[in-house]
């Protein structure tokens, strides 16, 4: 086997295992399909090219960093050029949740609060809900959120908390029906 079929088999048993993880990631950053598929295509490739650097097994960690950057690179990049991206109309939402009976209400209501989740998550400050996604969604810790996001683990934390009361605040207040400022 030459080195580059190695190269090739490790970068795929390290890093693609993971390539749902930041796509999810890029989704939550980028607020668009279209965008997310294109920074996690960029993400791979760089990850690709650098794979010598990644020091330990935590490939997931390593390639969400890299997804952060080129989302971050793509949005400045996107700001330079003053263009706003208009929302989708076609997207679906809801289609991720799979009904556990056949019972149509209770799939009217998980989609509805699903939407309303994304929406009080979307009326979250980008900080916080970037450290929202990677704990609750991807399921990572204080350490590996500190790592990807380049911040001191304390801050970490207290993003977190912050981002957790305001979408508690936010969920609690649409539960009831109060005005407030998302929509």
């Amino acid at each position: 086997m030459c080195m580059a079929e190695a190269r090739r088999e490790r970068f795929e048993a390290q890093v693609l295992p993971h390539l749902d993880a930041a796509y999810r990631y890029a989704r939550w950053l980028a607020r668009s399909a279209d965008d997310a598929d294109d920074v996690v295509q960029e993400a791979t490739l760089r990850a690709y090219r650098s794979f010598e650097d990644l020091r330990g097994a935590d490939g997931k960690a390593w390639l969400l960093t890299i997804v952060r950057n080129c989302h971050l690179t793509a949005a400045k990049q996107r700001q330079r050029r003053n263009l706003v991206p208009l929302p989708e109309d076609n997207e679906e939402q809801g289609d991720e949740l799979v009904a556990t009976t056949p019972d149509p209400q209770t799939l009217a209501i998980h989609r509805d609060e699903q939407r309303m989740l994304q929406r009080l998550m979307a009326a979250l400050p980008d900080e916080q809900r970037e450290v929202l996604v990677l704990r609750e969604i991807e399921d990572m810790g204080y350490r590996e959120i500190a790592a990807v996001t380049s911040l001191p683990i304390g801050t970490v934390m207290s993003r977190l908390a912050r981002a957790r009361a305001a979408l508690r605040t936010l969920w609690l207040q649409e539960a009831q029906g109060e005005p407030h400022g998302v929509r």
